[in-house]
């Protein structure tokens, strides 16, 4: 499996270990994100027009060096699975993801036209966080509703054949005592975090089992418990 993240440091918290779960479970999935930091729709989409060499083309959760265009990275593989997200700090009003977002999947269409478009829903921010207070919600719950409805219309507006639930994984953990959510009040912890993103685009792509997926080459301990609760999450999310 083939996987192209139109994305940004979000997505680059979700794909970090997915190439190297995977491989541990003995499937083979290559990801690709072109990564600017806090990249939003409407960046992408000027990016797009610009034919812009902006993007960072990182392989398999690891940084290449190299930097290209949205068209040379759809043009460079044939590709099963594409991703489109918004920005966190606009991922919660809908009017900010069009028209950019119809306009990027259809340049994806048409570079790709048998390719998957998948909508990759994020997360809230961590309680008590600064980044929280800057955007005016109260709880991390509340943010994310917003998120999550502005994700769902994503979906229906571009036809999108499926989504990625990591916001919906990462609250209902969330709700269920995994504390170590964030790393900076905004991106995922190095270890629990980002493990339940990756398992919960291996959860949904695949279909396989993970409740006996023993990974653990993390860049911080999973301890059992956080381990547990992140795949009854994930396995919740996924249904």
């Amino acid at each position: 499996m083939k996987i192209l993240s139109i994305g940004n440091s979000f997505s680059d918290d979700a794909q970090h270990y997915l190439h190297s779960l995977a491989k541990h479970d003995g499937v083979q999935i290559k990801t690709v994100n072109l990564y600017i930091g806090g990249c939003t729709l409407r960046t992408h989409y000027l990016n797009m027009l610009d034919d812009a060499q902006r993007y960072p083309f990182w392989f398999n959760g690891e940084a290449t060096g190299l930097s290209v265009s949205i068209r040379q990275a759809l043009i460079s593989d044939d590709w099963d699975i594409i991703t489109l997200q918004q920005a966190s700090h606009q991922s919660f009003d809908f009017a900010t993801y069009t028209p950019y977002l119809e306009e990027l999947a259809k340049y994806v269409k048409k570079y790709c036209p048998h390719a998957k478009l998948y909508i990759h829903e994020t997360w809230g921010y961590e309680n008590g966080s600064k980044r929280l207070e800057s955007v005016r919600y109260e709880s991390m719950s509340a943010m994310f509703a917003d998120v999550k409805t502005s994700y769902q219309k994503a979906v229906q507006a571009i036809f999108a054949d499926g989504v990625l639930p990591s916001g919906t994984a990462l609250m209902t953990a969330a709700e269920n005592g995994l504390v170590h959510t964030h790393r900076d009040g905004l991106h995922l912890s190095y270890g629990a975090g980002r493990y339940l993103a990756a398992l919960t685009w291996y959860k949904t792509l695949t279909g396989n089992d993970i409740t006996n997926n023993d990974f653990n080459d993390f860049d911080e301990p999973v301890s059992d418990e956080e381990r547990k609760i992140v795949i009854a999450a994930v396995q919740a999310a996924t249904r």
